[in-house]
């Protein structure tokens, strides 16, 4: 009970106390700014508009949307003021009987916005339309049509590639809250699942991890953020996963790994991140896709597995209970992988039976005392 209670007050206070950096949310968003970037720099987002555009988030998305088509229908409603102005077909000119106007019923401004609008986006109510009188009206019709039909289909398409990018296709996969350590298969392993919360498949599944630290070379340099790669598998290896029901990848601590000289009371001092990579191609769409999510110390319990949340039904199908899918259950496990492998090792030699090299014989001559 104490065990708890001090675990409890460790997580919730000194927890709390101090806040680790994270590069990587728990939702994938990457926690990086960048500072001093040269204004030619800046100027090569405007280069890339379409990724600038969708990247951009929903509010400022709508504003350039609907401030693109107001501003083209405002601006060419001034130009066909602007033509009527020159040819005198405004009421304010008085023209006679047998004047051709370039554009008929234009009498003012607004009427001159209503047509740049029905232009644009070929509503046609057939109250106002261009004549032969003027080519210069004809021209601005064909100019005006034209750019139209592209700033339809960059910003049309803008908001379509917006909705169906495989970024909200990631949202439906998740990650458990924590990682936990326990003995897998005889081998000290750390475990995270993740599930797939729709039926469709993610093909070509791949899954990887880079520990994040801060280290200092032989040189005296310090690597803010060094990267490690880890190796994470299923029962099936890393790649090509059958992501149709919960899985739980592991990672075995070994010599080779990170982890391998971390124990279960020097852990939660340790100062790291462990990011979690998913990638796949999304089935439906064949768009390619990454999920992510990050690990600090605190988030990783040492000594415990997940609870089991696939079970069978009595008609023959499969059920899966997101209750029990964060749920962990505490396990005997070694306080350290050193510990685990020097436990084996003592076994292995037992069963040998290697001799102790302390031990040493000393020969004893025997002496007979007895006389006859």
């Amino acid at each position: 009970m104490f065990k708890h209670l001090r675990k409890w007050f460790v997580a919730h206070f000194l927890g709390h106390s101090r806040q680790r950096a994270r590069l990587v949310s728990k939702d994938g968003r990457c926690n990086i700014e960048f500072g001093n970037v040269e204004a030619q720099s800046r100027f090569i987002f405007f280069v890339d508009i379409w990724t600038t555009v969708l990247d951009l988030k929903w509010r400022y998305k709508m504003t350039i949307f609907i401030s693109t088509f107001l501003g083209s229908w405002f601006f060419f409603g001034l130009l066909w003021y602007a033509v009527a102005y020159i040819h005198k077909d405004l009421p304010e000119f008085h023209p006679s009987v047998n004047h051709t106007p370039c554009v008929e019923n234009i009498n003012g401004l607004t009427s001159a916005f209503l047509f740049s609008l029905e232009t644009q986006v070929t509503i046609g109510y057939g109250f106002r339309c261009v004549t032969e009188q003027c080519g210069t009206a004809i021209f601005l019709l064909i100019f005006q049509s034209i750019l139209g039909v592209i700033i339809n289909s960059f910003m049309c398409g803008a908001i379509l590639a917006k909705i169906s990018r495989p970024k909200k296709r990631a949202k439906t996969i998740t990650f458990s809250k924590n990682a936990v350590i326990s003995k897998r298969g005889g081998k000290l392993c750390l475990l995270i699942r993740v599930v797939n919360l729709r039926k469709s498949l993610l093909i070509g599944s791949h899954i990887y991890g880079k520990l994040l630290r801060t280290t200092v070379t032989p040189e005296g340099e310090t690597i803010i953020l060094d990267q490690i790669n880890i190796n994470f598998v299923v029962d099936a290896g890393n790649e090509n996963l059958f992501f149709i029901s919960p899985l739980t990848i592991y990672h075995v601590i070994d010599q080779n790994s990170p982890f391998f000289h971390m124990a279960a009371e020097t852990l939660p001092q340790q100062d790291f991140e462990l990011v979690v990579f998913l990638d796949g191609t999304v089935e439906s769409t064949s768009a390619t896709c990454q999920v992510r999510t990050s690990y600090v110390p605190e988030e990783v319990l040492w000594g415990y597995r997940f609870a089991p949340m696939v079970s069978k039904t009595k008609e023959g199908k499969y059920r899966v209970d997101f209750h029990n899918f964060s749920k962990t259950v505490e396990v005997e496990t070694p306080h350290c992988a050193l510990c685990l492998y020097n436990e084996k090792d003592a076994r292995a030699r037992m069963k040998r039976g290697y001799d102790n090299p302390n031990f040493s014989l000393s020969e004893v001559n025997e002496t007979d005392d007895t006389k006859m």
